[in-house]
């Protein structure tokens, strides 16, 4: 198995990835950023947005996008990491307010495209959970959607659908129903974070890009070739957090592999559907994902990897066992692709925050600002946390700055870390067997009930261990 290696499909379809200067000599600024990527970028819009006198710079190791933000799935989600955990212990009313914020998580991100002019192909489809590979996933779904109902949400927010009316959307073998939300839309990252950086550049933001920082502490960022003092410094790296410590303790790199197949015929589409750029997966612990993209190729990606000792994993050339995974599984869902060219594999890093709690952070004390531990949800995650980090710097009281995801003004230590090594390896290694066994049993027909009933109870308790 071989395909050129490059960022992702995404990059590729861009025109112009020149970077700007790096960063030569010393700079004073009011913030500086770490990591030109969307957390990055959407803080640096909403604080000039909101206050245009501040002096930004932002210090990017590669190009924008070279991280997660060009590589991820295109999943523009108006949702957060585990945010029913989250939001269990709120009263109604403030439980309904923080779901309506992160509901409209995707309108907002419209908006801001109107308003700057950014193309990054966004249509507004929904999404599709969907039963599909075997029944048992139809009673986990249904389960699911009951919890979301018991905490205040409906039909308007989450609804199920037959097989007969998930055929109207899309058209997958074997399908035994689906839930579908409207509250999510599809885009092509790479046109965003690259829009994006175009954006605060013409507000008045500098970037570096190839400006790698060996060095941070609060008021003062190092690079090679300068330094930059700043009365705020936001280390905006998420994945990448193990190369700033400390913050590799708090948000631990995963990996997430994705596939994208040649353009597909009109005829082939016709079949299949997602007419309306609709975000779909099916309901494994596989962590599956997938949309059509506005070129007609179908885009799919599962869970990917932990190297040991939290390492980022540079080398994305996929093997042919990661390639055939990940074939396998839209095979199963569309038979009719089981031999379709793929033109694109990729994968990127991404943070993941210890018991799935994604954050955002504001230590006055120290002048840091820091939102992530997205687990994979972040390319609507940090809108979100850009308008928080914004408004917790300019020291604004608003719905944003008091969800129960706001760490408040605490130092970085106060976010729960991980264990250390072996633990970390021994543990993830583990839990992905127990998931890899449970999707083999509950796939094969001729498994026994009792057999069945035990990979998906080893499966849950440890899913649970890692919350």
């Amino acid at each position: 198995w071989s395909v050129p290696v490059t960022i992702s499909l995404w990059m590729d379809q861009l025109e112009d990835l020149s970077p700007c200067v790096p960063l030569q000599g010393e700079l004073d600024v009011d913030v500086a950023i770490i990591g030109a990527g969307y957390t990055g970028l959407w803080t640096a819009y909403y604080l000039k947005r909101q206050a245009p006198q501040l002096r930004i710079a932002i210090l990017e190791a590669h190009t924008a996008g070279f991280g997660a933000s060009g590589r991820n799935g295109g999943w523009l989600m108006g949702n957060l990491l585990g945010e029913d955990r989250l939001l269990a212990g709120l009263a109604g009313e403030q439980r309904h307010a923080a779901f309506a914020l992160l509901q409209g998580i995707p309108d907002e991100v419209a908006t801001v495209l109107a308003r700057e002019g950014i193309d990054c192909d966004y249509r507004k489809g929904g999404v599709l959970y969907c039963a599909a590979r075997y029944a048992e996933q139809e009673a986990s779904l249904r389960a699911y959607l009951q919890h979301l109902y018991d905490l205040g949400l409906g039909e308007a927010d989450y609804r199920w659908l037959n097989p007969d009316e998930l055929r109207q959307q899309v058209r997958m073998h074997n399908a035994y129903g689906a839930i579908y939300s409207p509250h999510c839309a599809t885009i092509q990252p790479a046109k965003l974070v690259r829009g994006l950086a175009q954006t605060v550049q013409r507000m008045g933001v500098q970037l570096f890009e190839q400006s790698p920082v060996s060095a941070w502490q609060p008021g003062l960022i190092s690079t090679a070739h300068g330094q930059v003092k700043a009365h705020w410094v936001v280390p905006a790296v998420e994945g990448y957090g193990v190369t700033l410590p400390p913050l590799g303790r708090y948000q631990l790199p995963v990996q997430s592999l994705l596939l994208a197949t040649a353009p597909l015929p009109a005829s082939t589409w016709a079949e299949i559907g997602l007419e309306r750029g609709q975000a779909f997966s099916e309901s494994s612990r596989q962590v599956t994902y997938g949309q059509r993209s506005r070129d007609d190729r179908l885009i799919f990606g599962a869970r990917g990897g932990y190297q040991f000792g939290g390492k980022l994993r540079h080398d994305f050339q996929l093997t042919a066992d990661e390639v055939g995974l990940r074939r396998y599984l839209f095979g199963e869902l569309f038979p009719q692709l089981k031999d379709v060219e793929i033109s694109h594999a990729w994968g990127g890093n991404l943070g993941m925050a210890r018991r799935f709690h994604p954050h955002m952070l504001c230590d006055r004390k120290n002048a840091v600002a820091l939102a992530g531990g997205y687990g994979g949800e972040g390319v609507g995650a940090s809108n979100l946390g850009g308008r928080t980090l914004a408004d917790l710097i300019l020291q604004r009281d608003t719905p944003l700055t008091r969800q129960p995801w706001v760490i408040g003004d605490r130092p970085i230590s106060s976010l729960p870390g991980w264990e250390p090594e072996p633990c970390r390896w021994l543990g993830y290694n583990a839990i992905i067997r127990s998931f890899v066994h449970e999707d083999q049993v509950l796939a094969n027909p001729n498994s026994p009930a009792w057999r069945r009933t035990l990979a998906m109870q080893v499966a849950g308790f440890m899913e649970g261990l890692m919350r």
